[in-house]
């Protein structure tokens, strides 16, 4: 079996004699009778099915490209029956936590959340919707004891964008789907917007594809185009900024300034040993707290190389204080989530320091 990195080059290109080496966008909404593709609502295009072909092989299963990530997690939910249990983690992505926060108001499903391991498989339940590595505090949950401690008939979906398919394959851990906001560091380069979904049984694929198809969640040609190009690059980009990453929070660790680092690769992580079992890489987003949320914005006021921006996964490093978001009560004031770029690392600390210094 190739190695991922590899994947990421040869997986999903053209093959026809005379072809071009990468897939173009294709321009098409619709196309002749005969083929595989019919109408890019329902079936996408070349240029999607291409990029599919790269996440599913990686990923191990079946890929089904959407035009977010949120549009990709509501397709995934949409499976739940009306009434349903969903678990969720204690440390989650803001806009999935509102997702399912607006659901449980309108009576569509009942959350849980777990906040010790055993709150994962305790009770009946009918999704787990697992976060790992989580935002903004980098929690890596091990996945292999939740999918096989599961409740009876629970369907498990694992985010992993913070991990990347380099990172992690869940479904090789038995979750049944996994998820990335391909906005991030799938594309790379902070100019699309997409989502992705892989599974590997046919019942959840074609559900995936139908729920794609009447909500109307397909992804653009040329998204899909940005995406495959920004794929390409993934293994040597985050081996980049995973090492910058490491050595930022290491140095943040021992800034006086500085209250706690969050970074799955420091031993004081408190799900370190998970994550030095399970993920093949520590990833490129840290968080630090500073301990006062007016002192956070003055941080991310006075950076000058480092962006001041939301978002992650490009190559210029961004930084933003996380506790202004809606569901960010469990965390701790002042703290700031960094997603590392490829910038030179002592470029970046003579930034943060002169920033946190100010």
């Amino acid at each position: 079996m190739t190695h991922p990195e590899t994947t990421l080059i040869s997986a999903g290109r053209p093959v026809t004699p005379g072809s071009p080496l990468n897939h173009p966008v294709s321009a098409a909404s619709n196309y002749l009778p005969g083929g595989d593709l019919w109408y890019a609502r329902a079936h996408g295009t070349e240029t999607v099915a291409a990029f599919e072909s790269v996440i599913g092989t990686l990923e191990r299963g079946e890929a089904v490209a959407f035009s977010s990530g949120m549009a990709a997690v509501s397709a995934v939910l949409d499976l739940v029956p009306i009434g349903a249990t969903v678990v969720r983690g204690r440390d989650l992505y803001h806009g999935v936590a509102t997702l399912l926060a607006v659901g449980e108001a309108n009576g569509r499903w009942k959350v849980r959340t777990a906040g010790e391991m055993a709150d994962w498989f305790d009770e009946p339940a009918d999704l787990l919707w697992v976060e790992s590595p989580s935002n903004p505090l980098l929690e890596v949950l091990d996945l292999q004891a939740i999918c096989e401690n599961r409740p009876r008939d629970a369907v498990v979906a694992v985010d992993s964008t913070f991990a990347t398919p380099i990172g992690q394959t869940p479904l090789g851990a038995g979750a049944d789907f996994v998820v990335h906001s391909a906005t991030k560091f799938i594309g790379g380069h902070s100019d699309l917007v997409a989502g992705v979904v892989v599974a590997n049984a046919a019942g959840h694929v074609e559900h995936l594809r139908t729920r794609r198809e009447l909500a109307g969640g397909s992804l653009g040609s040329l998204e899909a185009f940005l995406a495959l190009r920004g794929l390409r690059t993934l293994g040597v980009r985050l081996e980049r900024s995973a090492s910058s990453a490491g050595e930022l929070a290491q140095r943040l660790q021992g800034h006086g300034s500085v209250k706690r680092v969050w970074y799955p690769g420091l031993e004081s992580h408190p799900t370190h040993h998970i994550a030095a079992s399970q993920l093949r890489t520590m990833g490129a987003v840290l968080s630090f707290g500073v301990g006062d949320d007016a002192l956070a914005d003055r941080i991310c006021d006075s950076f000058g190389l480092v962006v001041n921006a939301t978002s992650l996964g490009g190559v210029e490093t961004t930084a933003e204080r996380r506790s202004g978001y809606p569901g960010s009560g469990h965390l701790p004031p002042g703290l700031i989530r960094m997603s590392v770029g490829l910038e030179a690392v002592d470029d970046l600390w003579f930034d943060l320091e002169a920033a946190i210094s100010r």
